[in-house]
């Protein structure tokens, strides 16, 4: 008897949807088609597209809203994703209140290092902070190679509606490979701690995105207030 089983048909379309949302084609905010235009899409019934989409919503992927449609709100954070601000720095949508800073500066001498750069290199960079609660809880500064900038949106001080990774993938067509975090308990530096309202330490996050070349595509630091964050890991032992 064979061993290998079909997933119901409602999953097979949540994976097909899930898919197309982690690849950038259903960006967030972006509406899904209709369940009529999916019913046709997949071959299915009405009740396994609608399960289908129910059970995204349950999993946070998507926003159902009656009358309108079902809208994406992106991969849902885990709890491996907590462990990796970087990636999350680079996906997360910009709005108009969060980007505070975007110009050209000489690269500093870290950042410089990072990038195989002369010190004081030209680079775009690009600051950010996150505020939960009415308080912020991260600030992320971006750097980037005038090379990788060229001809994208990243020098304007406009927000990318699909953030940093989906941009430069659409873009210039720049795939992330890997990307390699340093994490540190540090003070803020005085932007830093003005944005934050407080001169207390931050966990502070610095991070290089690879292309699969190696080469880098862009450097990012993001302060992470103490009391806000905490790290947490659960891993086999072997």
């Amino acid at each position: 008897m064979s061993m290998d089983f079909a997933p119901p048909k409602y999953a097979q379309v949540m994976t097909a949807i899930q898919q197309r949302i982690t690849d950038g084609e259903y960006a967030p905010g972006d509406m899904l088609p209709s369940e009529t235009q999916l019913v046709r899409e997949f071959g299915v019934g009405r009740t396994t597209v609608v399960r289908a989409l129910q059970t995204l919503a349950m999993q946070g992927w998507i926003e159902r809203e009656h009358g309108r449609g079902s809208f994406v709100k992106g991969r849902p954070e885990s709890p491996a994703d907590r462990l990796r601000p970087a990636l999350a720095t680079a996906e997360h949508p910009e709005s108009a209140e969060n980007v505070t800073d975007v110009r050209r500066v000489p690269a500093p001498r870290h950042v410089a290092r990072l990038l195989g750069a002369e010190e004081r290199t030209p680079v775009i960079t690009r600051q950010r902070v996150v505020m939960r609660g009415g308080r912020c809880s991260a600030v992320e500064t971006l750097w980037f190679p005038l090379e990788i900038a060229l001809g994208t949106d990243l020098d304007k001080p406009e927000p990318l509606r699909h953030g940093v990774r989906h941009h430069l993938q659409t873009v210039k067509h720049l795939r992330f490979d890997h990307i390699t975090e340093r994490l540190t308990a540090r003070a803020p530096t005085k932007e830093e701690a003005e944005l934050l309202g407080s001169p207390k330490p931050v966990l502070g996050v610095l991070a290089t995105v690879h292309d699969a070349t190696g080469a880098v595509l862009l450097v990012m630091s993001v302060a992470l207030p103490g009391d806000l964050h905490e790290l947490q890991d659960v891993y086999s032992v072997t």
